[in-house]
């Protein structure tokens, strides 16, 4: 006879354990499933061990401006690549120990091992048989990009599952893929000295669509590490157990290791999700509802990264709390999501919040932009650099989106996901107080640039202000 919980949650990343926290405020009768380490990627191998290394690198390159600072001996210092992995490590560890003791918290509510779906409301468990559930959540996760004929070069291959685990980092590395991840990682390795190049099949990096500000994010990149972007990379094997990697233009770098970046795929493979009777696109994924991360109208739910929409932590926590709560109601409900933000951790940092510009490509918008290069509190911090591009609607002002190269990138995106998620217009915005100096006056320069370009009616007392005309002061 098989086991019935009303709900089963299969996987115990950020998505399942925040969908674990609801069902628990409803019910004790469930199952956590889970194959593998306990815990979330990105604690484990993804956002928290990444800006460890990312911190460190900064921390050492700011030594580049110390004569512009009037700070003499930076040429004597030196980084102890070991020890920046040891500290990685211990900080990781500790981030990854809550996540841990789940299954020893939980007792026989938590089964380690694989599940696979038998239909919409059964599950065979690896070692435990066949369950039956009223509700079903998968929330698996995903994993590195891995192209099969790469394995031949065993562990010359890195992805963020293994890069993390290393002691030591190769002299010479290739990182094929220049999204997100491969752009922090690889400006953040050259950062610590190590040998890096960058290969990417697309032109921009960082995922950037904007033309201006991607042109600033990858000129600020090459000015680090070499960029060969265009052209898909080529592996070979090289001497004395070296990896060869051709890119565009046929230029070879000769690497010890390569680092596959190349993005992250859903860990939806033998899931079973064909027994659930719904149509299953190309790659085997069915139709979820964004607003309640439902499978058509069964009380399956797949969430966060497993669905692939915004596969970033505090999405995947969003969906989790989504699913958690809807496998438990007596029908699902439609949440409203948040404003959509992605930030790469890179110098500087490379944003999109809201609508990007490809999203409004061919849409009649106005732009605003802000260069950098000669804001005041930038140049006073020797980060007189970067782009930020900001989109309107060309009748009310209301903001739509921005995309951004920033040294201070992170902070503006918070900015600006509180006003577009808000609804706030580019005259609202500029009724902000603005201190001085702070580099959010960039931003402002942006917001006025627009607000030229729109209508007088429905502006507030002081969003009319305008710019002094002395670069000290704006």
């Amino acid at each position: 006879m098989s086991q019935h919980a009303r709900v089963v949650i299969i996987g115990s990343g950020s998505a399942g354990l925040s969908a674990l926290r609801e069902v628990r405020h409803a019910t004790d009768d469930f199952l956590i499933v889970n194959d593998g380490h306990w815990g979330t990627t990105c604690a484990e191998s993804g956002c928290m061990p990444s800006k460890a290394l990312i911190e460190a690198a900064n921390a050492f390159h700011r030594r580049h401006d110390f004569e512009a600072f009037g700070i003499s001996g930076a040429e004597a210092l030196r980084i102890d690549v070991p020890a920046v992995m040891a500290r990685m490590k211990r900080m990781r560890d500790g981030f990854t120990k809550s996540p841990r003791k789940v299954p020893k918290a939980l007792g026989d509510k938590a089964i380690s091992g694989r599940a696979t779906l038998l239909g919409p409301n059964r599950i065979e468990i690896e070692g435990h048989g066949e369950v039956t559930a009223d509700a079903i959540i998968l929330a698996t996760g995903s994993s590195p990009v891995l192209p099969g004929p790469w394995k031949t070069f065993g562990e010359r291959i890195l992805t963020t599952d293994t890069l993390f685990t290393l002691d030591d980092l190769p002299k010479r590395i290739a990182v094929i893929g220049m999204g997100a991840i491969g752009v922090e990682l690889a400006q953040a390795m050259a950062r610590m000295g190590i040998e890096v190049a960058g290969f990417d099949a697309l032109e921009s990096v960082a995922g950037m669509t904007d033309p201006e500000v991607a042109a600033v994010l990858r000129d600020a990149i090459a000015a680090e590490l070499p960029l060969h972007l265009g052209a898909p990379a080529e592996i070979s094997e090289g001497d004395a157990g070296s990896l060869i990697v051709k890119g565009a233009g046929g230029v070879e770098f000769e690497a010890d290791a390569v680092l596959a970046a190349m993005g992250r795929r859903p860990n939806i493979a033998g899931l079973g999700l064909e027994t659930l009777g719904v149509p299953l696109d190309d790659h085997g994924m069915p139709e979820v509802d964004a607003s309640t991360t439902q499978i058509g109208d069964l009380q399956v739910f797949l969430t966060g990264d497993a669905n692939a929409i915004r596969p970033i932590l505090h999405e995947a926590s969003d969906e989790g709390h989504i699913a958690g709560r809807n496998a438990v109601a007596d029908a699902p409900r439609c949440y409203s999501r948040r404003t959509s933000m992605a930030i790469a951790f890179s110098a500087p940092n490379a944003v999109r919040v809201g609508q990007s510009f490809k999203d409004l490509e061919g849409q009649d918008i106005l732009i605003g932009s802000a260069d950098f290069a000669t804001q005041s509190r930038a140049r006073l911090a020797e980060e007189a650099y970067g782009m930020l591009r900001v989109y309107a609607e060309p009748e009310t002002g209301k903001l739509l989106g921005c995309e951004m190269a920033l040294p201070e990138g992170e902070h503006f995106a918070h900015l600006f996901g509180l006003a577009i998620q808000s609804g706030m217009s580019v005259f609202d915005m500029l009724a902000m107080p603005f201190y001085h100096p702070v580099v959010e006056e960039g931003l402002r320069s942006a917001l006025r640039e627009i607000s030229k370009q729109l209508p007088d009616e429905d502006r507030s007392d002081l969003s009319d202000c305008p710019e002094k005309g002395h670069p000290a002061l704006d």
